[in-house]
């Protein structure tokens, strides 16, 4: 009777220790990312911004990552059909035509399932009128929004305030340096980052306004009111949404038209994608913050940074 129960022990510490293996083995294995791109409003491009995103993802070691672009402006988006739910996180550079209602219902789909999301910059500008879209971005701004796409969302004397005023929806001053604070200190995204850094010259989205349904602040920067066009705010610039089982990181850092991409080599803007990225892919940040962060005065440029070559367009999702 003790050998037999001896021998159970034996078995059992021997499955747990192959489960365990098969889990460690699991971790080492790729995550798989999707860019998706192929249209996009008159003051980003695309075939700039999609290359950045690519390196900065792939140099991290954790992701493989494929490219799906949607035909141009007028093409037949019923043949745009990304596979979504193959992938842990989907990329949003894309602000352009509808969706096909297939490729719609698979996004929400794969979104209720699980799926991760990052928005990037001006994705969030895409699909106004796409309910489950703006309930999954959380804040969107331009695209003829108002008030009755939702409140915009103030941090103001330490706390979240939602302002339902009537206004418009997306706005900016011109592209400077400015100081970024992180309000949520305990979020994997953000754990272990100073509390105050600079990112270097971008657009700092304004009155971005939406649905801000399971919505975390993460991030705010001040809109200085002595620059034109700025509110006087402190204004959401890295958060996170919860929508069903998915997870969504939205940041609104990256304006990308024409190369050099001060945005987009800044150390904040890629240490907060690179975790961003991997918090929506699996809930987890295992990332350590870089040495040469930006400081409370410094901008930072990566060091590890090259300029890719303007080529995504012949890339195919994968």
């Amino acid at each position: 009777m003790r050998k037999s129960k001896n021998i159970g022990i034996i078995l059992l510490l021997v499955l747990c220790t192959t489960l365990a293996a098969k889990a460690s083995r699991e971790d080492d294995t790729p995550l798989k990312a999707l860019i998706v791109n192929g249209q996009i409003n008159m003051w980003h491009d695309w075939r700039v911004s999609s290359p950045i995103i690519k390196q900065i993802l792939e140099q991290t070691g954790l992701f493989n990552v494929g490219v799906a672009t949607s035909p141009p402006r007028g093409g037949n988006m019923e043949d745009f059909k990304p596979d979504f739910s193959s992938y842990d996180v989907v990329i949003l550079d894309y602000d352009g035509e509808d969706w096909s209602e297939q490729t719609k219902t698979a996004f929400v789909e794969y979104v209720k399932n699980g799926g991760g999301v990052v928005v990037f910059h001006s994705s969030d500008n895409a699909f106004p009128k796409w309910v489950e879209f703006n309930e999954i971005i959380g804040l969107g701004g331009w695209g003829g929004r108002n008030e009755k796409a939702g409140p915009y969302v103030r941090w103001r004397e330490g706390k979240i305030v939602l302002d339902t005023k009537p206004g418009i929806a997306g706005s900016h001053p011109p592209a400077h340096d400015y100081q970024v604070i992180i309000r949520n200190k305990n979020h994997p995204i953000t754990k272990g980052l100073p509390e105050k850094w600079m990112h270097a010259h971008d657009e700092l989205y304004s009155e971005l306004r939406g649905p801000a349904k399971n919505l975390t602040v993460l991030a705010t920067a001040y809109a200085d009111p002595n620059l034109r066009g700025g509110t006087g705010e402190h204004e959401p610039v890295l958060f996170t949404i919860n929508y069903d089982k998915g997870r969504v990181f939205h940041t609104t850092f990256g304006h990308a038209k024409l190369p050099p991409v001060p945005s987009m080599e800044c150390v904040g803007f890629i240490t907060t994608f690179q975790r961003g990225a991997e918090w929506a892919a699996t809930g987890k940040v295992t990332q350590k913050v870089p040495e040469d962060f930006p400081t409370e005065t410094e901008v930072r440029r990566w060091k590890n940074y090259k300029n890719p070559k303007n080529n995504v367009t012949s890339e195919k999702e994968s």
